[in-house]
């Protein structure tokens, strides 16, 4: 997005029951939509499904409409289903659901200065050459600024909602009680650990001092890099809701899907964002959790490519650095016991798990690391491996269910690896997997 382009506006609402009125009457249109939709197949002689009834591209743009004025944290089981969705939801919902990844409602000028003002204190225009009021960026727990400073600094401000990080337990108890409804959710899929990954996930993303921090050590990580840069935080601007970053100019990472964007070079970026997730797993122990597309802004001018938001980033301890790496060489040896018994460590199989949902799991890992086996680059754009995934995902839950949840820390590790590889599948990247991992294992 640039400067120029004005994005619609609407106050955050604030408190439970003003909140939850907004997600019902979401579902309720859902519904209405439904029972018309359900009512015309009927007198054609149809015999609709209630699921294919709600899961519409109408009822999909309405559900995108009203999560964008709310923002928070419903806003947020959105996108995560955008990212997760495939396979899942049908495509034209998961493709306008992930509008949300950036395209919130902004917040009205009046209640943007009255952040403002109550972060920065009275006058705190004074303090900068130009700050533009419309947002570049607009998500679900914030909204950027561009700005440039009397000193000749050109930043990013990030500007935290009012009231987000308080209503974002209530907001997951509304989703949940919400998703109980028939039809809403797509049937086999369990909505209750994405719901609790995303509570996680936003109490952490609003703690923009924690987000401070985690940004200096990830940069300081990284180092100096051909291909990826981590912005410098500007500490004398940032107070508990605003961050300031340098700016970054360039577009979304999965825009170099398209078309005008060479092989070679949608190869080159996917393979750095893939040793960087190993390089966080193995070497920092610290990982940017969220996978999101947007956090990754790729410049043409510059080549490179800048790392943004690590609100979710996670300390991962030596110790389950070392299951992880012999998780990882019992999966490209294919030794279904070292499997097992790492499966075990982490938690992706319990203790009373019975030997078919074991065996299940065990199977879906295997799966699911088929690119490190594969000998070469793996050609992910031409790969049908995430909906063997789904299928046999669903398959598992259907026939033997799922036991037990995996720690919510080992769910967030496992997202990101998993987003990584849809980013490689969405550049329609060839990748040598086996490679990349063969120092690490």
């Amino acid at each position: 997005m640039n400067d120029n382009e004005i994005r619609p506006s609407a106050p955050v609402p604030s408190g439970r029951s003003r909140r939850f009125m907004h997600l019902g009457r979401a579902v309720g249109e859902m519904a209405a939509s439904a029972a018309a939709d359900g009512i015309s197949q009927l007198a054609r002689g149809q015999r609709p499904q209630l699921s294919q009834l709600m899961l519409t591209p109408d009822n999909a743009r309405r559900l995108a409409e009203r999560l964008s004025k709310m923002r928070g944290a419903v806003m947020k089981i959105g996108q995560l289903m955008s990212m997760d969705g495939k396979d899942v939801l049908p495509p034209e919902f998961a493709h306008l659901l992930a509008s949300l990844r950036d395209g919130a409602h902004v917040m009205p000028l009046p209640q943007l200065a009255a952040v403002l003002e109550q972060e920065w204190g009275s006058g705190w225009e004074s303090r900068f050459k130009r700050f533009s009021f419309n947002p570049i960026a607009a998500a679900s727990i914030g909204q950027v600024h561009r700005a440039e400073t009397h000193d000749g600094r050109t930043l990013a401000v990030k500007i935290q909602y009012p009231g987000v990080r308080d209503s974002i337990d209530s907001d997951i108890a509304n989703v949940a009680l919400l998703a109980r409804l028939p039809g809403l959710v797509p049937g086999g899929w369990e909505p209750a650990p994405i719901l609790e990954r995303a509570r996680q996930q936003l109490h952490e993303e609003t703690d923009y001092v924690a987000e401070a921090r985690s940004l200096m050590a990830y940069r300081e990580l990284l180092g100096e890099h051909p291909l990826l840069s981590v912005p410098m935080l500007h500490s004398d601007l940032s107070t508990p809701r605003i961050l300031v970053t340098d700016f970054a100019a360039g577009v979304s990472i999965d825009q170099l899907a398209q078309a005008a964007y060479p092989q070679a070079l949608r190869d080159r970026v996917a393979e750095a964002l893939a040793e960087l997730a190993l390089r966080e797993l193995f070497e920092f122990g610290l990982m940017q959790t969220d996978p999101n597309f947007a956090n990754y802004l790729y410049d043409a001018a510059s080549g490179r490519i800048a790392l943004l938001d690590f609100g979710a980033a996670q300390v991962v301890p030596p110790a389950l650095v070392e299951v992880l790496r012999e998780m990882g060489r019992a999966l490209r040896d294919q030794d279904r016991e070292r499997v097992r018994t790492t499966a075990g460590s982490v938690g992706f199989i319990g203790e009373r798990d019975s030997e078919a949902q074991t065996a299940g799991v065990v199977d879906l890992m295997l799966l699911c690391s088929e690119p490190l086996r594969h000998v070469g680059p793996y050609d992910f754009g031409h790969s049908d491996l995430f909906g063997r995934a789904y299928t046999g995902g669903r398959d598992q839950y259907m026939n033997n269910g799922f036991a037990s949840a995996p720690p919510a820390d080992i769910m967030l590790l496992q997202r990101k690896l998993a987003g990584v590889f849809m980013l490689a599948a969405r550049l329609r990247a060839r990748i040598d997997i086996g490679r990349l991992f063969a120092p690490y294992l």
